[in-house]
């Protein structure tokens, strides 16, 4: 059933859409909540859903030959999350998708969504979109450990990520940040201190 707050939520990833072209959307997404600890994208797997989420909070993460779990990226409100591994090159995910919270999505698997794009023009805008903010978050993590210092990379975080700092233990933002979590608390006391002075 298509409800308002659907539509609006469509809306402000869709851009300049009109009810039906919205609608032809909605009726090929489907809804799915995930509870916390649930994978929305398995690793090693060819998933290739394309998530918008509705609410809640994930983290996409890599397992290493240590068997250490490495968060690479936190994902809430009003942000995409799929995995660039299959729609990109086809080929099965290095990452999983976990939510870290609650979490109510919008999904509609990507080669269904290319077909939905293609049939109508409008719609077919938003395939550029959505690619580019998919390829946006991948080179801003890069973007942000070649031309920052861990510091910098902190304080990028805290400005993009308000509202996770208190929804995100600490030791997944060190490792989004390519830091330990003693070297968090480090470059919090700094700036705590750089504050004072």
């Amino acid at each position: 059933m298509i409800d308002l707050d659907q539509i609006k939520r469509i809306y402000s990833i869709a851009g300049d859409l009109n009810f039906s072209d919205v609608k032809h959307l909605l009726q090929a997404a489907g809804r799915k909540t995930f509870l916390p600890g649930e994978h929305l994208i398995e690793a090693d797997t060819l998933q290739n859903q394309v998530y918008f989420i509705y609410k809640g909070l994930v983290r996409v993460y890599a397992v290493n030959e240590r068997g250490d779990e490495i968060t690479t990226e936190l994902r809430c409100e009003n942000e995409l999350v799929a995995s660039y591994d299959v729609i990109f090159f086809d080929k099965p995910s290095r990452f999983y998708i976990q939510a870290m919270e609650k979490t109510e999505t919008f999904h509609i698997a990507y080669d269904e969504l290319q077909k939905v794009l293609e049939r109508n023009r409008k719609l077919d805008v938003n395939r550029k979109y959505i690619l580019q903010n998919l390829l946006k978050n991948a080179f801003e993590r890069i973007d942000t450990f070649t031309l920052k210092t861990p510091e910098e990379r902190y304080l990028h975080f805290l400005e993009s990520n308000t509202s996770l700092t208190n929804r995100v233990p600490d030791k997944y933002i060190a490792n989004v940040l390519g830091v330990t979590p003693v070297s968090l608390s480090r470059i919090r006391k700094r700036i705590a201190q750089k504050a004072k002075s």
